[in-house]
């Protein structure tokens, strides 16, 4: 418990450290590659996340969701990689070679859909290699290039102001 408190005093340390350095570059590449990162507390239906892709005209292979729980018992899914606590160490390292592979990927854009201020997803976020970064209205605006004031029931307005900003940002392919 008392090193708890200083493993995330580490982290907290390192994600400002992160944020702070984060340099925003907004191109008019087309989007090729989507990662997604979701809070498997909060919402369970990845499949949202599908229909998002297809909509923005990525291919099913430069797709991929991971989802984060707090609870260490949750029956982790088949459809592709869950991560808790325990997936991450001190000044943010990462402990899982599938969770690193994932932050490692360069996307053209990443989906943070969570509003939970679990720590680790906001690491998943700012580690992430991705070029351009979307998410909900949070408390640290830093953490994402274009964000959606929505609420997380609201998956079809989020979808919706996704496909018209990244149409209006030229991002999508005809």
């Amino acid at each position: 418990m008392f090193l708890r408190v200083f493993k995330v005093n580490s982290n907290k340390k390192y994600l400002n450290k992160m944020l702070s350095k984060r340099y925003v570059n907004v191109d008019d590449s087309k989007i090729e590659s989507l990662g997604v990162v979701f809070n498997m507390d909060e919402i369970e239906n990845f499949g949202l996340f599908k229909n998002l892709a297809e909509k923005i005209k990525v291919h099913p292979n430069n797709f991929k969701v991971i989802g984060f729980t707090k609870d260490k018992k949750t029956n982790l899914n088949t459809w592709d990689l869950c991560f808790n606590e325990d997936d991450f160490g001190w000044k943010g390292e990462i402990k899982n070679v599938e969770l690193q592979a994932f932050l490692d990927k360069k996307f053209d854009v990443l989906i943070s859909y969570y509003l939970a201020e679990d720590l680790e997803l906001k690491l998943m976020t700012a580690l992430s290699k991705a070029h351009f970064k979307v998410g909900i209205l949070q408390n640290d605006p830093r953490l994402n290039d274009l964000i959606i004031n929505t609420n997380l029931k609201e998956f079809d307005v989020f979808e919706n102001e996704v496909f018209k900003y990244l149409t209006i940002l030229n991002k999508i392919k005809k």
